[in-house]
């Protein structure tokens, strides 16, 4: 029974990306920020359900979850699904940028890798000044998010790593005017964690609906990758 990981599955696209995982037979490690969360995800999912505790603007936190998941055993997905959007520009970039290349570094790598991004990364900002990453935005992060899949698919070519867009979902960060569905926003994610269509057997691409899409422009330059891999080795101090 193949084992999943998904970070933010406590609720939204995480949750409901879990739901069908598992409704399709397959074994999910959840994931909630605190033990509130993580209560509330096992009355939603049953005690015997699977639930790794942490939060991931905090990096000792990140490095523990990554221990706590290799300890369950070698995953053969992981959907880095968690996300924040309207905090301050430091907890964006610890927990959308830092989080999933701590856990990428330190977790044992699986068959699968699928990194959340977003539409709004094309209105991102190749930046590596100092001055500018103290400030940067959520869609400078999820070009960030962008950047790293593609480098991580060249890292490991053994690996099945890509980004997925989930377009724009009526989430709690979506909000309720949001246009797409539910379904539209989990399906691709689901579909590269465990179809075995040849389709979905690809490595550094960009999804949006389970179709190929050029991302950013800079998102494949290979010295905004190499600055943000740099940066982000410098910051963790860990390397792929």
């Amino acid at each position: 029974m193949p084992r999943i990981f998904i970070t933010g599955s406590s609720d939204g696209l995480g949750k409901i990306a879990a739901e069908k995982l598992i409704n399709q037979g397959h074994q999910v490690i959840l994931h909630a920020r605190n033990e509130k969360r993580a209560d509330e995800t096992r009355a939603s999912f049953g005690d015997s359900a699977r639930v790794c505790v942490a939060d991931l603007a905090k990096v000792d936190e990140v490095k523990a979850l990554a221990e706590e998941v290799n300890s369950i055993g070698k995953m053969d997905a992981i959907i880095h699904n968690a996300g924040v959007y309207q905090v301050d520009s430091k907890t964006i970039l610890v927990v959308n940028v830092l989080a999933p290349f701590i856990l990428t570094s330190l977790i044992e790598k699986p068959q699968r890798l699928i990194y959340l991004s977003s539409g709004m990364h094309r209105g991102g900002r190749a930046i590596f000044r100092e001055s500018d990453l103290d400030s940067i935005s959520y869609s400078d992060s999820k070009l960030m998010v962008t950047a790293m899949t593609l480098a991580v698919a060249k890292k490991y070519p053994e690996v099945y790593a890509n980004a997925v867009d989930p377009g724009w979902v009526p989430t709690k960060m979506g909000g309720g005017n949001a246009p797409d569905s539910f379904d539209l926003g989990t399906n691709t994610q689901v579909w590269l964690a465990e179809s075995v269509s040849p389709l979905a057997l690809v490595s550094g691409k960009y999804f949006k609906f389970m179709e190929v899409h050029d991302p950013h422009a800079s998102a494949n330059n290979a010295e905004y990758q190499g600055q943000l891999m740099a940066y982000l080795e410098k910051q963790t101090g860990l390397s792929l």
